[in-house]
């Protein structure tokens, strides 16, 4: 009988975001579903044991999320502002609705990220862990 593989670990940071964040993916193996709803991450990984409830996000994510949406939509409402005949009223039906969207869509994402870091930096008793590295690689 044979013994199931380790979890590869990801090799950089932006893997681990990657993994925890656009894929909502646990960010140590990539298997297993990260948040069991919304924005409540799982406990614990159901592929590789990780103990997520250790994760301290609180209300970074929003402030991540805010931040992107204004970035993003800030041009476009300048140029809608300028460079059309659109009144206050419809340039804001086109806004507002945009930018709910925009940060209904990145929360989780940034979320992710964010435990990743965690995890990565071995933040608030998260365990650092990297991959061994290859021959002739520097740790």
């Amino acid at each position: 009988m044979s013994l199931p593989l380790a979890p590869a670990l990801p090799a950089t940071y932006a893997e681990a975001a990657f993994r925890g964040g656009i894929r909502c993916r646990c960010p140590r193996c990539g298997e297993a579903p990260l948040f069991r709803k919304w924005l409540k991450p799982v406990d614990r990984c159901a592929a590789c044991g990780q103990d997520w409830s250790l994760q301290r996000a609180d209300d970074f994510p929003a402030y991540v999320a805010i931040l992107v949406t204004g970035h993003v939509l800030a041009p476009i409402l300048i140029g809608l502002a300028t460079r059309t005949e659109l009144s206050i009223l419809a340039i804001l039906a086109i806004v507002v609705p945009l930018a709910g969207v925009m940060m209904y869509g990145l929360l989780q994402p940034a979320k992710g990220a964010i435990i990743a870091a965690q995890w990565w930096f071995g933040l608030n008793g998260f365990t650092r862990e990297r991959p061994a590295p290859a021959d002739g690689e520097t740790p």
